[in-house]
């Protein structure tokens, strides 16, 4: 499916992190989304209804990130995209990317980031069915 929208760049401060400090003083997280999907319907009749809200998939994932502290970014990732494709039926698949830019490692790096993809195919299939 070529149809996609991409949310980008959603900034979150949270306190993700197996050490102690970053328990304690947190630390600023960004979070980039991609749903694919096929939105000609929601195109052709116009209808929000018919496609993703993008403004309620940023505050799903907001409210996620920002939530319960997680030892791992992975359990993050996972949650909102679980919980994402499990609420839209009109997606076929979905990547959340969670990026950790001042994740504690003691060299110069750019950025750290986990990757979590789902899709109707590899969903339960109580999802596949919702």
């Amino acid at each position: 499916m070529a149809d996609r929208i991409e949310l980008k760049g959603l900034e979150v401060f949270s306190y993700h992190g197996v050490l102690d400090h970053e328990r304690e003083y947190g630390q600023a997280f960004t979070i980039d989304i991609t749903c694919w999907m096929d939105f000609a319907d929601a195109a052709a009749a116009d209808d929000l209804e018919l496609t993703i809200n993008y403004a309620e998939l940023a505050q799903l994932a907001y409210d996620i990130a920002a939530g319960t502290p997680r030892n791992l970014i992975e359990t993050v990732v996972t949650e909102i995209a679980d919980t994402a494709i499990a609420r839209y039926p009109q997606l076929h698949s979905i990547e959340v990317t969670l990026h950790k830019p001042h994740a504690p490692i003691p060299l110069v790096f750019d950025d750290v980031a986990v990757v979590a993809r789902r899709s109707r195919k590899q969903a339960p299939a109580i999802m596949r069915n919702a």
